[in-house]
């Protein structure tokens, strides 16, 4: 089924693509076609994570139907297939501490996105790999230093 698709640019930020039918489905690209080259993926993402949720999908709109839509105004509409022959969903399991699911629960809802889709989409677009670059572990590193060393100035005064 072919889904509509908005293309948007904003003046300081590269082409996001959003999906009337899948609020919180978007990805971006820093050209026009890489933005579009992303949007079947990122819409069976999406959709996968739903299936895998429970949710139903919904029947694509009609153009006619989104003629109203505000989020229209100033996109460019284009249709987008999923992307399911070229993509095959694998179910996986994780731990991580119960705190750290809610707060990921969290961000999704606000989002407006299932916890897989949400979990796929930071992974994928590179922001944990951009915050790894060592300036985020310095600072750690120089505070548990600090903490060590209020704790040991604490016991010698004991």
């Amino acid at each position: 089924m072919d889904y509509i698709a908005y293309l948007h640019k904003d003046s300081k930020s590269d082409f996001g693509v959003s999906f009337p039918d899948f609020p919180g489905c978007v990805t971006a690209g820093k050209s026009l076609d890489e933005a579009r080259r992303k949007a079947p993926e990122a819409l069976a993402f999406h959709i996968a994570g739903m299936l895998e949720d429970g949710e139903k999908i919904p029947k694509p709109s009609k153009m006619d139907d989104l003629a109203g839509d505000p989020n229209r105004e100033n996109a460019v509409a284009f249709l987008v297939t999923a992307d399911f022959d070229k993509t095959k969903t694998v179910r996986v399991n994780i731990t991580a501490r119960e705190n750290q699911i809610e707060m990921i629960d969290r961000l999704a809802r606000r989002a407006g996105m299932t916890r897989s889709a949400y979990m796929v989409q930071s992974a994928t677009s590179g922001v944990a790999f951009k915050k790894r670059d060592g300036s985020g572990r310095r600072i750690i590193n120089a505070r548990a230093k600090q903490v060590k060393s209020t704790k040991r100035k604490e016991n010698q005064g004991s």
